[in-house]
């Protein structure tokens, strides 16, 4: 009879044990979904360098995978030209293949720079790329430590799915 009571009292603390460690992780998941993954339309959503995101509300994936071009004019130098970067972002609907879309800080077609670019009916922009070049350390000392920030918004009539 006392082998039962140990038994059953040890079942019972593994099962009050296991309970508390499922609230837990319900609490952790809340917190991550406040942490401003999930936005408005329109708004900032902020990547680092290799980051890769869930955005469910517009049900795809998205990673920045770098910067493949920084010729932006250094802080504190004259330049005839106020230079371009490009950042590579990566982005994969939930049901299509995973497409490499190349953002630009600046339209200029003749270069064939786009900030924006058309993906599963959204027209994802580039909105932010920090931080910007130094004269001293250039560009070759950011490698690493890019950020960009991005904007989603709706597509118009006849979005288009690539």
């Amino acid at each position: 009879m006392f082998h039962k009571t140990i038994i059953l009292s040890l079942g019972l603390m593994f099962l009050i044990n296991c309970n508390a460690q499922k609230e837990t992780k319900t609490t952790t998941k809340v917190n991550v979904d406040e942490t401003g993954v999930s936005n408005k339309e329109g708004e900032i959503i902020y990547f680092n360098e290799g980051e890769n995101k869930f955005l469910k509300e517009y049900q795809m994936n998205v990673t920045f995978k770098g910067i493949s071009e920084d010729s932006r004019c250094p802080k504190d130098v004259t330049c005839i030209w106020a230079g371009v970067a490009v950042a590579q972002v990566e982005v994969m609907g939930t049901t299509t293949r995973p497409m490499t879309l190349n953002l630009a800080s600046m339209n200029n077609k003749g270069r064939n720079y786009s900030k924006s670019a058309e993906f599963n009916g959204y027209t994802i922009s580039l909105a932010d790329v920090q931080p910007y070049p130094g004269a001293t350390e250039g560009t070759k000392a950011l490698n690493g430590k890019y950020k960009i920030g991005i904007t989603i918004k709706k597509g118009g009539e006849n979005p288009t799915t690539k």
